[in-house]
């Protein structure tokens, strides 16, 4: 499976891969970001139940704190 992830191609060994798994994959779990697929913001809550499709575009912004 072939997925954007920020103009980037990754290539994935799975057929199924959900949001959760990707956030795994990623060493993102625990950290504050945002994920938009293919242009639509996808909420924390759903992150278990979607899955992720072949040409998926993600953009995945990372929370900045600061004053």
């Amino acid at each position: 499976m072939k997925i954007s992830i920020n103009g980037k191609i990754k290539n994935f060994d799975t057929d199924i891969l959900t949001f959760e798994s990707l956030i795994k994959e990623l060493n993102l779990a625990g950290k504050r970001f945002a994920i938009e697929r293919n242009g639509e913001i996808i909420p924390k809550s759903c992150f278990a139940d979607y899955q992720l499709s072949n040409g998926d575009k993600l953009e995945i912004i990372g929370a900045v704190g600061g004053g």
